[in-house]
């Protein structure tokens, strides 16, 4: 019995000393919510203070009075407790002022929850799709669409090298928005449930497949916000990060011009002739950003969900090409494979295809250009680069009596 005493007193000296510590030590330490930088978040903030306040007073009203009765009206001041069973005084005041309260915090509530909900007049319309792991972003009207990806080094994740201040927290490329602009997400996912949260601008909302949710937002300042996937997604959840570019109008414009002539050139490059040289260095990288997170950096992935590339019948054999194309471009339904028609480019498609057939020791010799790419797409069909009748069929065929179809996954991919 003495022991669990002396436990409790220790327990209560350490909690104390929580309050003794000088507040500087606690100067990082910010448990409040953020104001953040759009009307809406500032409204929120301040929403949320004022009904702080309110329960701060009604906690400070309702113990004081606790505390008052227990000490001037014990036992052993000769109070006595003074007989009867109701008061009609008393139930309506605590009937009455709780009701005052709650209609007091409705009415700002509400006020800002239709600000939140109001979309119309927007300036400025941007698609957002959430996928396992990674955001696209399309600007609607503007033929501007890329993918949003991790770009925390694999170092850092594995404690080889030391963590930076923005760890998990960095992409390749950010979304990038101007102030003073009327901007309005549709907000979806092509895979499982996702949610998008930027807590500067106060916005989150659920990017569930099927559906699309909507989101505004008006940013007053320049610089960079970030935010996170705040829904449970998979296994690769915390790293999907949100990362956006605030810029001024004059700036975003600029930034707009470039990315529209820079798709125009990516375009452009469907038609022209690669090398294996070039088409290796490109698919490394594509490789690396879209498909090393399952099938890992040396190809030999993590079987049996993510089977390895290395050596596999579909990345070796030359009658698998065309299911090697197939699987890429349209996945494997009920698996973890993706589909990456919509996701890459017929070039980033080609080159991570001849990647993955030439990498590892694979050494097949195979080159996949994006004409037979964009072929595929178009047609369902494809041709070696060195005949143009060579095997019309379709990429996706059934399976004869013969030769059973080989299974992409099972194959290796």
């Amino acid at each position: 019995m003495q022991k669990g005493i002396g436990q409790s007193f220790l327990w209560f000296l350490a909690s104390l000393s929580g309050f003794l510590i000088p507040t500087r030590v606690f100067a990082d330490w910010e448990v409040n919510m953020t104001e953040g930088v759009t009307a809406v978040s500032r409204s929120i903030y301040d929403l949320h203070m004022a009904i702080f306040i309110i329960c701060v007073v009604i906690g400070i009203v309702v113990f004081g009075v606790m505390f008052y009765s227990i000490l001037m009206h014990r036992k052993s001041r000769g109070a006595k407790p003074h007989p009867f069973h109701e008061s009609t005084l008393v139930e309506i005041l605590w009937t009455t002022i709780p009701f005052l309260i709650l209609v007091g915090m409705a009415i700002p509530a509400t006020k800002t929850l239709i600000d939140i909900y109001d979309t119309d007049e927007a300036e400025i319309d941007i698609k957002i799709t959430g996928y396992q792991w990674k955001w696209q972003y399309e600007y609607l009207g503007e033929e501007v669409s890329f993918f949003s990806n991790l770009q925390t080094p694999p170092e850092q994740i594995y404690n080889i090298r030391s963590k930076n201040p923005n760890y998990l927290l960095e992409v390749d490329e950010p979304l990038v928005l101007p102030t003073g602009k009327k901007i309005r997400f549709l907000v979806t996912a092509a895979d499982v449930i996702h949610s998008w949260w930027v807590p500067a601008f106060a916005v989150k909302r659920d990017a569930i497949p099927g559906f699309i949710n909507e989101a505004w937002t008006n940013i007053d300042r320049p610089g960079i916000y970030r935010g996170q996937c705040a829904e449970l997604c998979g296994k690769d959840h915390g790293f999907m990060p949100i990362v956006v570019d605030v810029r001024t109008p004059e700036d975003y414009a600029k930034w707009l011009t470039e990315k529209k002539e820079a798709a125009a050139k990516e375009r452009e490059l469907t038609s022209k002739d690669w090398t294996m040289v070039e088409l290796m260095e490109r698919g490394k990288k594509t490789y690396e950003k879209v498909c090393a997170a399952c099938h890992q950096v040396n190809g030999e992935g993590m079987p049996p969900i993510f089977p390895a590339l290395k050596g596999s019948k579909m990345a070796v054999e030359k009658d698998q090409i065309k299911a090697h194309i197939d699987i890429v471009v349209n996945g494997k339904k009920g698996t973890a494979m993706q589909a990456f028609a919509a996701q890459l480019s017929e070039v980033d498609i080609a080159a991570v295809i001849t990647y993955e057939r030439n990498a590892w020791g694979n050494n097949t010799g195979d080159l996949i250009t994006p004409k037979q790419i964009l072929e595929y797409k178009q047609t369902g069909e494809y041709k070696t680069a060195d005949t143009e009748d060579s095997d019309k069929s379709s990429v996706v065929s059934k399976a004869t009596a013969d030769k059973p179809a080989i299974n992409p996954h099972q194959a290796g991919l």
